[in-house]
């Protein structure tokens, strides 16, 4: 079967603190009529500290959607090939190993894709299958495990590799003031993360099964509004209780599988921001503790978007806490609303 092998990931040099958070908003939104509430919003989301591709100063300024675009492709071909290499360091594998490339990222846009620039710039064969996910959002992340293990059960000796890029800070916009723009520019963070599934062999998740779902009516609870200024963020109020509806989805596919979704050995989820997690323990009944992973991520980076299901699963390869035959569970949640849902069980068991 198919393994997860360890991740790596890259966030950039710029850092801004909660405090820093904090104080900018109230420089620059001082007089915004539900100011306390913001900042009340930003302070729970137990968010320590932000990566950014640039410093906050060039953040807070819009250039325009060619400037962005061209600083997007400009950090993606700079930062990226460093983490792929690291992935394949991961799994032992090198470029010409790889039969698919699934790259996801919703925030930024190039064509032809970064799948072709990293076959035609890093070694990788020319048959090298591609497949760019654009339009998931956070739940790119375990969509992109998803469809690495669908392939890699279609075609048993392939491997595959996972890119995850998301620089959220270039869809910072200034005249976005609603109370959900404002929480995003609290929360959300830059990063990279690249990961391996392997079709024979490796060390980490051995894929098992996998489901999505998407909540009935809630198309426009996360959204991009598309306008000549790029893409801006749109969240309803009521997306911090969608684990409610959730949970039973990751439950049945659990079910399917004859395992239970509250008695798992790791959870590896994505933290949109805690009152996921903590609702997911509730509704799961399995303990705080067990989205440890996760909460360290959204603590350390922030929100990265579809890179944080691949950073919470590589804190759980250096914490080395895992056994053979351990079970666990999967999940990133984003527009639709969508669950990309997986099951496997961790491996230690290399064979070439």
């Amino acid at each position: 079967m198919a393994v997860l092998c360890k991740p790596a990931i890259e966030v950039p040099e710029y850092v801004i603190t909660k405090d820093e958070t904090l104080e900018l908003a109230r420089r620059l939104h001082g007089d915004h009529p539900q100011l306390g509430l913001v900042l009340r919003l930003i302070e729970n989301t137990g968010v320590q500290k932000r990566h950014l591709i640039q410093p906050i100063e060039k953040v807070l300024q819009h250039p325009g959607v060619d400037a962005r675009s061209a600083t997007y492709e400009a950090h993606t071909k700079a930062r990226v090939p460093t983490v792929v290499r690291r992935a394949l360091d991961h799994a032992e594998l090198e470029p010409q190993q790889i039969d698919v490339i699934i790259y996801v990222s919703c925030t930024g846009f190039m064509m032809p894709p970064p799948t072709a620039w990293l076959i035609d710039t890093m070694g990788f064969r020319p048959e090298t299958r591609q497949l760019p996910i654009a339009q998931l959002g956070c739940a790119a992340g375990g969509a992109a495990i998803n469809r690495a293990h669908d392939f890699c059960t279609a075609y048993p000796e392939a491997n595959a590799l996972i890119v995850a890029c998301e620089f959220c800070s270039l869809c910072y916009q200034p005249t976005d003031l609603g109370v959900g723009s404002l929480l995003s520019n609290g929360l959300f963070g830059d990063g990279i993360a690249a990961a391996v599934v392997r079709g024979n062999g490796g060390t980490g998740v051995r894929l098992e099964r996998n489901g999505s779902y998407i909540i009935p009516g809630t198309e426009k609870w996360i959204s991009y509004a598309v306008r000549s200024t790029g893409f801006h963020f749109q969240l309803d109020k009521r997306v911090p209780g969608t684990m409610e509806p959730l949970a039973p989805a990751l439950q049945a596919v659990a079910e399917q599988h004859a395992w239970n979704a509250g008695k798992m050995d790791f959870y590896i989820i994505h933290a949109g921001g805690p009152r996921i997690l903590d609702d997911l323990s509730l509704f799961l009944d399995v303990p705080q503790e067990a989205f440890r992973f996760s909460r360290a991520t959204l603590t350390e980076y922030g929100n990265i978007a579809s890179a944080v299901v691949l950073d919470a699963l590589a804190r759980m390869f250096d914490e080395a806490s895992a056994l053979d035959g351990h079970r666990g569970l999967m999940a990133g949640f984003g527009p639709g609303i969508t669950a990309e849902i997986a099951l496997g069980t961790w491996t230690s068991e290399f064979e070439s």
